[in-house]
């Protein structure tokens, strides 16, 4: 499994990447996981608010912290 933390750099984009870290480091899980700051890439996405997480492909979350439930929801663990 591929997690994309979206974001300029911001702190809200800096500890939505810390959450997820936290949590497959707790969980075990088989993940890896990048920080994305290119606005072109960002871009890609079709991504107007950060942070945003992507999971394989697919945008999860858009504009907000995600919760530890809501990034185990997204392990699916």
């Amino acid at each position: 499994m591929e997690i994309l933390v979206l974001g300029p750099g911001c702190k809200k984009c800096v500890l939505t990447y810390n959450a997820i870290q936290k949590v497959v480091a707790e969980t075990g899980a088989n993940v890896t996981i990048r920080k994305i700051e290119d606005i072109m890439e960002i871009m890609k996405y079709n991504v107007m608010m950060t942070p945003a997480v992507v999971v394989d492909g697919e945008v999860k979350v858009k504009g907000h912290i995600p919760s530890e439930a809501e990034i185990k929801r997204m392990l699916g663990v």
